[in-house]
């Protein structure tokens, strides 16, 4: 689906892109945004218009976080969602932990070479209290950001939001007795969704995915092995049936003992975040369900619906029914905006190289969108579109290809900090 603004830049209702391309090549409607798609109409104002209903579903996660817009439809017995969008948002936690790691070194060298440095301040390393590390406060960035943008595309009435929470005690020592540890209805859904999420959806023995899979324990029940998540593997029916009372090294797969063995950090992140992104949303002024996860692996199964991010979203809350059409996903990377440091720094903290003083070049800032169209005598001749490069010698590097000329590209979107493409 296409998004729509009025004249005024004001949301519309989504239209399809057949109603879009009539609607440009009438000329009552001009590009406003590329990715994700959004006309901005001509002759048409948000009062002279009928809007439905539209929510926002979320479906955090420490990697790639689900997001869908869906129109709502009243039912007797509940509410059926439609899906009008579906992406998937890419974190960098990862790359922002490595970068936080690489100004630490830098600045240990730079102290322990009696160089030009910041003096410690020990006296106000003091943390505000629901401090979050910057890696993980670039996940809820991230959700927060295109949530925001959503609403001024799409006119979203309230935000559902998948409040997960994994009970790494309880995963660690299931046999773990008290009032504390009562389970209700949903027992065991989180713990199988984690296990998806670890073993990536593939069969850890013969590595098919979209098979039914199941449970199975590396060390059997029968020989002493526990119920704990580190004991646990995701199988599918052949190879567990194969595997019988053997171990699973014993079975041929001994690289499977120390995979089931991962730390649960990825469930750790989710765990931290929960509170914070919900605190953040709120300041969209919207109303805000938050539901469980379980109930959200559960939706997904009694509807049958195929295991994405994007899906996992558009299941989340109590719901009678979801239809997800054919909709393509958007899948959305976080990339960031540049480096705020010009230096480039080994592993150890050596300065290896400067950036330019400049983040443009003819206009043109590497992450941006654009179209190339080279003449003949260049030897990188053709018509290139995607993400540049941008180099000071004013030879731009375009998927791949080096030697566009600068002369040649036209900017069709400036670069916003994520990178797009369908799934």
């Amino acid at each position: 689906m296409v998004f729509v603004l009025d004249k005024h830049k004001k949301p519309l209702m989504p239209c399809t892109p057949k109603k879009a391309r009539l609607l440009l090549s009438r000329q009552r409607a001009v590009v406003h945004r590329r990715y994700p798609f959004v006309i901005r109409l001509k002759d048409r104002r948000l009062e002279e218009s009928v809007v439905q209903p539209l929510v926002l579903k979320i479906d955090p996660g420490s990697k790639t976080s689900g997001m869908a817009v869906a129109r709502v439809e009243a039912a007797p017995q509940g509410e059926i969602h439609h899906a009008v969008h579906l992406a998937e948002v890419g974190h960098r936690g990862q790359q922002v932990h490595a970068a936080m790691g690489a100004r630490a070194r830098a600045r240990r060298r730079r102290r322990s070479a009696h160089l030009r440095y910041r003096p410690p301040r020990f006296e106000n390393r003091t943390r505000s209290k629901g401090w979050l590390p910057p890696s993980l406060c670039s996940r809820i960035g991230n959700v927060l950001t295109w949530a925001r943008r959503y609403g001024h595309w799409t006119p979203i009435t309230r935000l559902e939001v998948e409040r997960v929470t994994f009970d790494l005690h309880l995963m660690q020592n299931p046999e773990i007795a008290g009032i504390e540890y009562q389970r209700g209805e949903l027992a065991g859904w989180e713990l199988r969704a984690y296990l998806l999420e670890k073993f990536q959806h593939r069969c850890v023995y013969c590595h098919r995915s979209e098979v039914p899979f199941e449970i199975d324990h590396q060390i059997p029940r029968s020989r002493g092995g526990s119920n704990r998540a580190s004991n646990l593997v995701l199988s599918c029916h052949d190879c567990n049936a194969a595997k019988g009372h053997q171990t699973a090294a014993e079975f041929g797969h001994p690289e499977v003992g120390a995979q089931a063995k991962i730390p649960l950090k990825d469930a750790a992140a989710v765990n931290a975040t929960r509170y914070a992104l919900v605190l953040a949303l709120e300041a969209l002024s919207l109303p805000i369900g938050t539901w469980s996860g379980g109930r959200t692996r559960w939706n997904r199964d009694r509807f049958g619906l195929p295991k994405t991010h994007a899906l996992d979203a558009l299941c989340v809350g109590e719901l009678a029914g979801v239809h997800a059409r054919t909709l393509r996903t958007l899948r959305i990377s976080a990339s960031g905006r540049g480096q705020y440091c010009r230096t480039l720094f080994t592993r150890h903290g050596f300065p290896r190289g400067y950036l330019m003083r400049q983040k443009q070049v003819n206009g043109v800032q590497t992450g941006d969108l654009v179209l190339a169209v080279v003449p003949p005598p260049y030897q990188a001749q053709g018509t290139h579109k995607g993400r540049v490069a941008v180099r000071k010698s004013r030879f731009f590097r375009i998927n791949g290809v080096d030697s566009i000329p600068a002369r040649c590209c036209t900017v069709l979107q400036r670069s916003d900090g994520y990178e797009y493409a369908f799934v």
